[in-house]
């Protein structure tokens, strides 16, 4: 599947979020997905800025977002996860282009966070790579006769 992407990656605990990225692009390679700009952001609460840009473009299909919300002394970690998630969400829906979120917490810890950075950054490209399948699928269908499967 050919699909021109955009990658959004926090700063914020880089030692963790760089090696997500790395992840990220060797599987977007992998599924023959073109990665057209990476934008990297302060935090993952800097996000949906970066996002609405990039889904604004016409060259870009989808993005996924990168972060580690790490758990410190206070609730902050879930402040910043909740928020940026439901503001990434809000830009899927207004802009009709799929966003998925790579975002390891809140609650995880550093060692937590580096036991998943696999699984997170492959998944939210392998996800991408299907919503945006799925929905040139569906924008392609001109009339339902029946049950129609998109999978």
């Amino acid at each position: 599947m050919s699909a021109s992407i955009g990658i959004v990656v926090a700063e914020f605990n880089y030692d963790i979020t760089y090696l997500m990225l790395q992840r990220a692009l060797s599987h977007a390679k992998f599924l023959n997905m073109e990665v057209r700009i990476v934008v990297k952001v302060p935090g993952t609460f800097d996000s949906p800025l970066a996002v609405k840009n990039l889904l604004r473009r016409n060259d870009v299909e989808g993005v996924a977002v990168l972060g580690a919300v790490i758990k410190g002394e206070t609730k902050h970690d879930e402040l910043v996860a909740t928020q940026a998630a439901r503001k990434i969400m809000d830009l899927s829906v207004e802009f009709g282009k799929p966003v998925t979120i790579g975002i390891i917490g809140p609650g995880a810890s550093r060692d937590q966070a580096a036991e998943r950075v696999e699984e997170y950054s492959v998944r939210a490209v392998e996800s991408l790579a299907k919503l945006i399948k799925r929905y040139k699928e569906l924008e392609s269908l001109t009339e339902a006769k029946g049950t129609v499967f998109i999978e």
